[in-house]
């Protein structure tokens, strides 16, 4: 699913609202999450999971083309940890999907 089809979709299930309000209530989410992560801090929506911030050391990586031995500079990657309902509704569609 993309943003413009979250969007398209929340429209559709909320005629009271404009598409433009739509619009604007999933990007300040979006960019209020980005701007927590920024600032490494957690975001933890219930029922749903949790955006962290997680350090990546420096090590030593390969260049899969030259198979050149190269340096990964250390960095801070964004995390997600997907919630127990939202692991439970997986796994049921899943087994769904495998049943059919």
């Amino acid at each position: 699913m993309t943003k413009h089809e979250l969007i398209k979709t929340l429209a559709e299930k909320c005629p009271h609202l404009s598409k433009k309000a739509v619009e604007q209530s999933v990007n300040c989410i979006l960019n209020r999450i980005a701007e927590a992560l920024a600032a490494k801090e957690r975001v933890e929506i219930r029922n749903f999971g949790v955006f962290s911030v997680h350090y990546r050391i420096s090590r030593k990586g390969r260049d899969f083309i030259s198979g050149q031995s190269l340096h990964v500079p250390p960095r801070y990657a964004a995390h997600f940890k997907a919630g127990k309902e939202l692991r439970q509704r997986i796994a049921t569609s899943a087994k769904a999907l495998k049943s059919a």
